[in-house]
């Protein structure tokens, strides 16, 4: 099997990372409260820009510190109500906080709180906050901030940040994260320096960062693969010019960061009584991404796929109502900023090809084919078409296991009598119309079959070496589909097209 290659050492952006942490502590601050943009657990955005990025990193961080380390999470109550999903996992912002406790916990780090924030009584966002309480957790809640953005005295003072109750905590270090952006990391890192410093602590804050890189060119495809992961937000990198100005060095960080940082820098200094040790927003952030780098060839490579990736997902986005065209557009126009075309992913062409070859086999002009496609780590493309047994990504996933244990095609993996089993379940039974498996209940028939036939269990063992593989489908994947291609550890896309007529997705 072909390994890999990295372009990003873990262990080097580690150490450096650690390091630079600790220097804002040592001789700066009794506390710090150090905001984490980005994921806290499983950075998958990161691990696909940058290969060799471990996409658990910040935990291993987080395990090193434990002992100067509390931490807090934030939600935001809008996206609690609007049942926003994180897409990496297909589970909604509230799931993602209960799991990132969860996974926290069981890495010995503990959460001291949760925050919920901008918070007015909304229903789904109570029901949450009781949820999390009845489990002994303890929550607190955030308005929104009087004053907030031009009213610095209002901000500063007890009917601004002072509103917000003072989360208790008892190390050094402060992590604040949340499921994903705009989640009110920052008023809440902001409020707990108020409280702080009316208590005399000497406590600072600063930006826990990975992109863009600032040491990186403004177009290079790892800072302009960041621009297509947030076409929704609409951020656009830029020359930190504030910066530039104090320094003389030209550094790259984010529209939203640079225009924040003159009323952040004046928030800052009103809240501790003096100037601000910060001549600029990159000046806030600690990062140490780009000396992690080994191979810049690779993470371009890697960078101008993620890309691609980042118009699919938009682009099926639009087709569900997720988004607006906007986001599209300007996820296409990123796009073509670095003369990439969808067909630069080489699964793209394979998918819809093996759509072309299926209807060339039938005469059935109104039977909907769907194709999938998946590039194995030897470079080999194997391809899946639906039919009335199974899914196309089913179909790809179990002729993908064959190649890689080199079991002949007329050699089957699944018995006729639990597919057919499950077949009388969906229809007769649940009175289920589709009865084609999907790729998730493949799986649970494969592992049932590899009980009792050897090949099944050569093949199923090859399931471990699809993780990281690239797939790309000419259908909006089914639940089920989706479900098994993340737990497989798959990167996938897909054309914005409906698999069926019908409305509804099963």
């Amino acid at each position: 099997m072909a390994e890999i290659p990295k372009g990003f050492d873990t262990e080097t952006y580690l150490a450096e990372q650690s390091r630079a942490i600790l220097e804002r502590i040592d001789g700066q601050f009794d506390k710090l409260y150090l905001e984490f943009g980005g994921k806290l657990i499983y950075d998958y955005h990161a691990a696909r820009v940058l290969p060799g990025f471990d996409p658990n990193v910040k935990i291993r961080l987080l395990q090193q510190l434990k002992d100067k380390v509390d931490v807090i999470l934030c939600i935001y109550a809008g996206d609690i109500e609007r049942n926003k999903i994180r897409a990496d996992f297909g589970i909604s912002y509230d799931d993602a906080t209960l799991k990132t406790f969860d996974d926290l916990k069981n890495h010995g780090i503990s959460v001291c709180a949760v925050v919920i924030t901008r918070y007015e009584f909304q229903t789904a966002a109570t029901t949450f906050k009781n949820r999390l309480e009845r489990r002994g957790i303890r929550v607190f809640t955030h308005g929104f901030t009087r004053g907030y953005p031009t009213d610095v005295d209002l901000i500063v003072s007890e009917d601004g940040y002072g509103v917000n109750s003072y989360i208790a905590t008892a190390k050094p270090i402060v992590v604040v994260s949340g499921p994903g952006p705009n989640s009110g990391k920052l008023a809440t890192c902001l409020s707990q320096l108020y409280h702080e410093y009316r208590q005399g602590v000497n406590a600072g804050y600063a930006k826990f960062e990975t992109f863009p890189i600032w040491n990186l060119p403004l177009k290079h495809p790892v800072n302009v693969a960041y621009e297509a992961a947030t076409s929704d937000l609409r951020d656009v990198n830029m020359v930190d010019h504030f910066h530039l100005e104090a320094y003389g060095q030209a550094v790259i960080n984010y529209n939203r960061d640079i225009e924040a940082f003159p009323l952040l820098r004046r928030i800052l200094e009103r809240i501790t009584g003096r100037s601000s040790i910060y001549q600029s927003p990159t000046d806030m952030g600690v990062n140490r991404a780009g000396f992690g780098i080994i191979d810049d060839a690779i993470v371009r490579q890697a960078a101008n796929q993620e890309i691609i990736r980042r118009y699919f997902q938009y682009a099926v986005e639009y087709a569900l109502g997720q988004t607006d065209r906007g986001t599209v557009d300007r996820a296409e126009l990123i796009m073509k900023e670095l003369n990439l075309t969808p067909e630069d992913r080489k699964v793209v062409s394979a998918a819809r090809e093996a759509v072309r070859e299926a209807r060339e086999q039938h005469t059935d002009t109104d039977y909907i084919f769907c194709g999938a496609a998946i590039e194995l780590p030897d470079g080999s493309i194997i391809t899946g078409k639906n039919s009335a047994l199974m899914h196309s990504t089913a179909s790809m996933t179990l002729n993908a296991i064959k190649h890689l244990a080199r079991i002949p095609d007329t050699i089957h993996l699944l018995p006729p009598s639990i597919i057919k089993s499950l077949k009388f379940l969906k229809k007769d039974i649940l009175k289920g119309r589709k009865l084609s498996l999907d790729l998730d209940e493949i799986l649970i028939v494969l592992g049932l079959s590899a009980a009792s036939n050897p090949a099944a269990q050569t093949a199923m063992e090859m399931l471990r070496e699809l993780a990281g593989c690239e797939v790309h489908t000419s259908h909006i994947p089914s639940p089920g589909d989706a479900a098994g291609l993340r737990k497989l550890g798959i990167h996938y896309t897909s054309d914005p097209k409906y698999p069926s007529q019908e409305l509804y997705l099963d």
